[in-house]
């Protein structure tokens, strides 16, 4: 960085401070350095935790393929002006690529905002006055070692975070690591490059969901820490690929068939991109959720964590099988009735899931209520907004349900203009355009009937079918899957609050992470069966409590920022539909995984069944249990998944005047031994008991001055404790 220092503002009310000198302008932040190089336009980034991604673009790709880069623009000017957004104040810096004699110029941005640990990365692209762009490509940080890029991620273990796009197929969150081959993948909306003994990275993620997909591509150079590539872009769109493992593009992209949709206009800009650094990642992460919060908004949830029973775990499809019926519901409602702490002070929903409509129509409904109702619960409702579940034969003919128009009119088209199957089966699932006027008009008729049925939960399911890219759409200025499923979700929103009211608990189960406003919790994961381990005998070789774990210890974070609280799905005391019977050990994990990730406490057991009593007595109104969960919270990771091999090993912690502490241990030869430290805890310089929290058996001592303790449990096994202050 030579040169003649020309200008030194020093940015007290913004906590940064702006250099610039002959050839480059500097940013510099306790968190971050960012450096412009005023010569070649490219930008580099530094951050607290000893990363950096040097030598970036930005570029775009026009409907012809063409690549337009940074870099290969002639001319670089820098403007500083102020910011003043839904996030914070503080400075723009534009970046200016253009050619002397060209019309097309790209306008790179980088928002920095008062005292935060972050900044925000945003592309414009500005065609000659009078022409228009077609755009369905466009990244705001391009690093490529072919064209001078090099990134590095600190730790003595490092590795990228790569996210499915969204939560179905029991796809796992892939830890792409270094070794002898180059290593190359594509993660969605969000990653960090972070160091897995330390915890400490990059965090990297889109906070506007309104039209791109983002996806985050990269490649692990041969030399450990080094990337040679990584390439964060709006327009991602990928097909599933059968011949691949789920997590390597298998199942783990978009399901498009058809390209992403592009974006027209004089003028078009990328999403913007959070960059943040950090020793702490959670704390990174923190921020990512809070940002995406300020930007887009979230749903608050006054009342406690709603409780509630599900029917999806004692049959798929209720009445299907007949092991459930109207009157096995009945005493379900009686028995949960009867359990006095899970059943205390709040309204317990019963969720009546996907069902046979010949079996639960609307009377036998709204009579399953008024029983609930004496035992002091609600109903819950279940439905499909954007697409529909039918023969294939049948979408050629029939009319979707309560319309008139041929579902083949509503459906999502492929290149050849025909409905793109979204689940494939002779009985499978179709996308409805979320545009079209008989979409809406659809779930009008759903949500009528749950109106009349008095249900105040809402799971809704299978959304990222709203979100394929299509060659046609009923509102033809609606130009990409995620613009589509932007506005379906918001009119689903507007329609729920019309016709059932606002103090709807609404929970998504299949969807893509964003958008993350229109509902007030997630599914982490895909369904999960309370199965120990995927590779358990006699069950299904998916939804195990340890795979879902793979996926959900990198998200408590969303937890208080995305939504008020996060879905693991249900437990089960015994078992989950016709598979084998747990043990009562893995139903004691799979609920302690539940309390570490800031979970509603949701069951879908069998309650008709003596040894799921016994159990549930034990578990589901234990009244220190029953507390916690009215009022979850995320714990923060020590030791989070590594791999996808599920021996994993797992430690968290929550802060607090009652400090928590928990371990759990997926390995099926190993003991597990966790050593906590005060430096995390920070528990007083006091006398402690350490206490089981579910038993509140004493399982030690902290004696003031000391700075350290240790927890071990054994085989498929986890533990929970807490620190109760000795007076």
């Amino acid at each position: 960085m030579n040169g003649l220092l020309l200008l030194l503002v020093p940015n007290v009310l913004f906590a940064q401070t702006i250099q610039s000198f002959r050839d480059s302008m500097v940013v510099i932040s306790p968190a971050y350095r960012v450096v412009i190089n005023k010569t070649d336009g490219r930008v580099s980034y530094y951050f607290q935790d000893g990363s950096f991604l040097k030598n970036t673009a930005a570029m775009i790709k026009d409907s012809g393929g063409q690549i337009y880069s940074s870099d290969q623009f002639t001319q670089h000017i820098i403007e500083v002006q102020s910011l003043d957004d839904l996030i914070s104040k503080g400075r723009q810096l534009n970046i200016v690529h253009k050619n002397p004699g060209t019309g097309l110029k790209l306008i790179q941005s980088v928002l920095i905002y008062k005292a935060q640990s972050f900044f925000v990365l945003r592309l414009k692209a500005v065609a000659a006055k009078h022409e228009k762009l077609t755009v369905n490509y466009i990244s705001p940080l391009a690093l490529a070692k072919q064209r001078g890029g090099r990134g590095f991620v600190n730790g003595n273990q490092p590795r990228v975070l790569d996210m499915p796009f969204d939560n179905d197929n029991w796809t796992k969150v892939l830890t792409a690591e270094w070794n002898a081959e180059p290593v190359r993948g594509t993660g969605y909306s969000f990653s960090s490059l972070y160091d897995t003994e330390r915890l400490s990275g990059v965090v990297v993620g889109a906070i506007t969901h309104d039209f791109w997909k983002t996806g985050l591509q990269y490649t692990l150079s041969t030399q450990k820490n080094i990337l040679d590539s990584f390439i964060v872009y709006g327009g991602a769109s990928a097909p599933d690929n059968n011949s691949l493992p789920a997590e390597y593009g298998g199942n783990d992209g978009t399901h498009d068939r058809v390209a992403h949709g592009a974006m027209t206009g004089n003028t078009v800009v990328s999403p913007d991109i959070f960059v943040g650094g950090l020793n702490s990642r959670t704390e990174a992460f923190q921020a990512y959720g809070k940002a995406n919060q300020k930007k887009n908004g979230a749903l608050k949830w006054n009342d406690g964590a709603p409780f509630y029973w599900n029917s999806f775990g004692v049959e798929g499809v209720l009445g299907y099988e007949k092991r459930m019926m109207p009157e096995g519901v009945l005493a379900v409602s009686d028995y949960i009735a009867s359990l006095k702490h899970f059943s205390a002070n709040k309204k317990v929903y019963m969720s009546i899931d996907s069902y046979d409509q010949g079996i639960y129509n609307k009377e036998v409904l709204k009579s399953i209520r008024e029983h609930c109702i004496q035992n002091n619960q609600e109903l819950g409702f279940y439905f499909i907004p954007f697409a529909v579940w039918t023969w294939k034969s049948s979408v050629e003919k029939d009319k979707l349900q309560y319309t008139d128009v041929n579902i083949r009119d509503v459906t999502l088209k492929d290149n050849n203009g025909k409905t793109i199957v979204y689940k494939d089966g002779e009985f499978g699932a179709f996308p409805l355009d979320p545009t079209h006027p008989a979409t809406r008009q659809r779930i009008i008729g759903e949500l009528e009937k749950a109106k009349a049925i008095g249900a105040r939960f809402l799971k809704i399911d299978f959304l990222t079918a709203g979100a394929l890219e299509s060659t046609t759409r009923y509102d033809k200025n609606v130009r990409s899957g995620l613009q589509a499923y932007n506005k379906g979700m918001s009119m689903l929103k507007k329609l729920i609050d019309s016709i059932l009211g606002p103090d709807v608990f609404i929970t998504q189960a299949i969807s893509p992470t964003f958008p993350s406003q229109y509902t007030h919790i997630r599914f982490l994961s895909t369904d999960v069966y309370s199965h120990l381990r995927n590779d358990q005998k006699g069950f299904p070789h998916y939804g195990s409590t340890a795979a879902s774990m793979i996926t959900s210890s990198h998200l408590g974070w969303m937890q208080g920022s995305l939504w008020p609280y996060t879905n693991m799905d249900v437990s089960v005391m015994k078992q989950f539909q016709k598979n084998n019977a747990i043990s009562e050990q893995d139903v004691k994990v799979r609920l302690i995984t539940m309390a570490i990730m800031g979970s509603a406490l949701g069951d879908g057991s069998d309650f008709r069944d003596s040894t799921t009593r016994a159990r549930a007595g034990r578990f589901l109104n234990n009244l220190d249990l029953c507390r916690y969960f009215e009022r979850p919270q995320a714990f923060i990771p020590l030791k989070v998944a590594d791999g996808l091999k599920e021996d994993q090993q797992l430690s968290f912690y929550l802060p607090g005047d009652t400090p928590y502490a928990a371990i759990v241990n997926f390995d099926t030869a190993q003991s597990f031994e966790y050593i906590f430290l005060w430096e995390k805890l920070k528990w007083k310089n006091k006398t402690y008991s350490i206490r089981n929290f579910l038993t509140n058996e004493v399982l030690g001592i902290i004696q003031p001055g000391e700075k350290s303790f240790r927890l071990i449990t054994g085989v498929r096994d986890a533990l929970w404790v807490k620190l109760v202050e000795i007076d």
